[in-house]
């Protein structure tokens, strides 16, 4: 009789344990990590770019179609890559606004999906080679009409193709980077007004070199959230 109250008990425990992880995975309280994995890794930041949400990059090239999900909301964005700049994925300023949280300039936990059926391949479009003038997403590209030169004497040469953006992230001067390792001291200059600024890294990004907000106010001009014309040196 005590062995078959036993066994009576022990289903009874696994009834109701079977039970606790249904209702907990049911509301989310279970492991929520997605089995998918991202196409940019570290964190989705912004331009001020306006226009019809979109997106630009230094993998994906243009025509490409990315979903851009904030796994802290659960809201997604649908944008087409438009052209280059120096993150993986930077939203402009409508894309942002669909899938960011109140007052957050950054999205730290996020997924980046490519889209199948997208008109152009990394690399190249489909069927064809790279075309005589045609330019790499993220490569550095002069502004139009531009005469000046892309650095003192044509000397330098950046680090980092494309535009240079900025996080809402407080603290002294510093920059967060998919290709430099923490540690690394970096000079950034805008090529528009003269302005540098040294910084170190000091964590991880979905960009080449993504500043905070202290070094952004040292070399942006004012009303400008994007640096297109900029030079990145590795210092030793």
């Amino acid at each position: 009789m005590k062995v078959q109250r036993k066994h009576v008990l022990a289903a009874g425990v696994a009834v109701v344990a079977s039970a606790v992880v249904a209702i907990g995975t049911g509301f989310g309280f279970a492991d929520t990590t997605p089995a998918r994995q991202s196409a940019c890794p570290g964190s989705v930041t912004f331009s001020a770019e306006a226009g019809a949400p979109a997106a630009t990059s230094d993998r994906f090239p243009v025509g490409t179609r990315l979903r851009v999900t904030n796994l802290d909301n659960g809201r997604a964005a649908t944008v087409p890559v438009v052209g280059p700049s120096g993150s993986c994925v930077l939203l402009n300023a409508a894309a942002m606004d669909l899938v960011r949280e109140p007052g957050r300039n950054v999205i730290r936990r996020n997924l980046v999906e490519r889209l199948a059926g997208d008109a152009a391949q990394p690399g190249g479009l489909p069927g064809r080679g790279r075309q005589p003038g045609e330019t790499r997403p993220g490569a550095a590209q002069p502004a139009a009409g531009s005469a000046r030169p892309p650095a003192a004497g044509g000397a330098a040469s950046s680090a980092c193709g494309g535009a240079i953006t900025f996080s809402a992230d407080g603290g002294a001067p510093a920059a967060t980077s998919g290709q430099f390792p923490v540690g690394t001291r970096l000079r950034v200059t805008n090529l528009d007004n003269g302005r540098a600024a040294t910084v170190p890294v000091v964590g991880p990004s979905g960009s080449c070199v993504l500043l905070n907000a202290a070094a952004m106010e040292l070399i942006r001009e004012p009303g400008k959230n994007l640096v297109r014309r900029n030079v990145v040196e590795v210092l030793r």
